[in-house]
């Protein structure tokens, strides 16, 4: 009970102490939340910058100064690391320490992939723990048709959310089906067509083994 008083006492002339001095409680409280901050960008979610062209239309589609930021989920790969098909990830390039790149999963362990220039081989057969990425604009993306296959324990995070361009703010839509909803989004019926027959090339290169 004694050490109680003494607690609250303390407590009680560090208030009046930071009250007076209104830096040194601007001080005090970002201390006391950037470790938090800290534990929540390292293993909860983050906001990351997409540059260049290597994931368009799905990301940076339209030519301007701006490029698009997006919300990545870090704690579905550490806690339920579960990767799947048609995923838009940020990873560790395989060949440059500390540079982040976005693709997108197209293939996993098991998977025959039929690959695209300039890769030295037709088809790879993925073993376990590779996954193979592209951009989803082949001909502006440094993917596995270059440096081929890579860990998935390479992977940082998933994307879930775009937040800039604020007409695009949301859920990152996957290109696999059109519906009325792309086109009161604006989205020319053409431009979502060529997506969709984008998408299915990318599945009709890949070979998913009969469970």
């Amino acid at each position: 009970m004694r050490l109680w008083k003494v607690f609250s006492k303390a407590r009680t002339q560090w208030r009046q102490f930071t009250g007076t001095r209104p830096p040194i409680k601007w001080i005090t409280g970002a201390l006391y939340w950037l470790p938090i901050g800290i534990v929540f960008t390292k293993s909860g979610y983050t906001l990351m910058q997409v540059t260049g062209k290597s994931m368009q239309p799905t990301l940076n589609p339209d030519i301007g100064d701006w490029s698009d930021v997006a919300v990545f989920d870090r704690f579905s790969i550490l806690w339920n690391p579960k990767l799947e098909r048609g995923d838009v990830v940020a990873f560790q390039s395989p060949h440059q320490k500390g540079r982040m790149l976005v693709k997108r999963i197209i293939a996993l362990p098991g998977d025959t992939v039929k690959t695209l220039p300039p890769y030295p081989e037709k088809e790879v057969v993925l073993t376990e723990g590779q996954i193979w990425i592209e951009g989803d604009e082949p001909f502006h993306s440094e993917d596995s048709n270059h440096f081929g296959p890579i860990s998935a324990s390479l992977v940082d995070s998933k994307l879930r959310w775009l937040v800039w361009p604020p007409h695009r703010f949301g859920p990152l839509e996957l290109s696999k089906t059109f519906d009325k909803k792309r086109q009161q989004m604006g989205r020319p019926w053409r431009g979502a067509t060529a997506e969709i027959e984008r998408e299915r090339q990318r599945q009709s290169r890949v070979s998913i083994p009969k469970a």
